[in-house]
């Protein structure tokens, strides 16, 4: 098995990420809203698989000893800078997840959510009873729950998989053409913040990101046949959870408009 099997087999998945429904639901500023009050968490959390490789694949406790596969490290590290340190439009040092907050705010959504829930996290040091505990839909609860599962109990193949299937690259590029509608429909709404992100999404995932991450599988499977099926499982449930997630977020938004 290969990257190009994986893609092969998850493609089902991923088409129905791509013809979802919840697209053609965001009509209006109050939509985008709610998508992404919701979507911030998939942000936030790709951040902690991210954060879960680069502790299982290099060194990042005292004293220092060489670990793992050095091409792996470099590919791990590579990543982590970009994602935990890239610039925004004034070239400014910011995380992508602070980055997707201040565009968040820029055009007028709700950061409190999830700020909150990061709050709730810290005080129970605990991050299943904070999911547990949230007033999350249900959806958001699982997709968090079985991201933490992953990087509790998985191994770096599996946490891997995750990270470089499980989400979808395809997506932001189409919300980029969704917010420039937008962004003609409601010219008092600032959206340059949020269109910086997913366009700075597709450049690096295009460019650099996505084949780092593929390497990356390859180097960590090898020839090893349970591993890359390991791979093709987690990858197939993360994509089920992240429609799981686009589902919520469609119901969220249907739901305000009968209110």
């Amino acid at each position: 098995m290969d990257t190009q099997t994986i893609n092969r087999s998850i493609k089902p998945y991923k088409d129905q990420l791509l013809e979802h429904s919840l697209y053609n639901e965001i009509k209006s500023i109050e939509d985008l809203h709610s998508f992404l009050e919701s979507h911030v968490f998939a942000v936030w959390d790709f951040m902690s698989l991210l954060k879960a490789l680069q502790n299982k694949l290099t060194c990042t406790t005292t004293p220092w000893l060489p670990k793992g596969n050095p091409e792996i490290r470099y590919l791990i590290n590579e990543i982590v800078v970009a994602e935990e340190t890239d610039i925004d439009q004034e070239g400014n040092r910011k995380s992508h997840y602070e980055l997707y907050l201040e565009a968040m705010e820029a055009c007028g959504a709700n950061t409190s959510i999830m700020k909150d829930f990061l709050e709730d996290v810290v005080t129970t040091q605990n991050i299943f009873v904070s999911i547990k505990q949230s007033n999350l839909h249900e959806n958001i609860k699982t997709f968090l729950d079985f991201t933490f599962r992953i990087i509790e109990e998985g191994e770096p193949h599996q946490i891997a998989a995750a990270f470089t299937f499980g989400r979808e690259d395809l997506i932001p590029e189409m919300f980029s053409a969704i917010l420039k509608k937008f962004e003609q429909n409601f010219p008092e709404t600032d959206l340059s913040k949020l269109i910086y992100y997913f366009e700075r999404h597709i450049e690096l995932d295009a460019d650099e990101h996505g084949p780092m991450a593929m390497k990356m599988i390859e180097e960590l499977c090898e020839n090893d046949a349970k591993k890359w099926q390991e791979v093709e499982q987690v990858s197939i449930l993360a994509l089920q959870k992240r429609i799981g997630l686009w589902n919520a977020i469609e119901e969220q938004i249907l739901k305000k408009e009968l209110v």
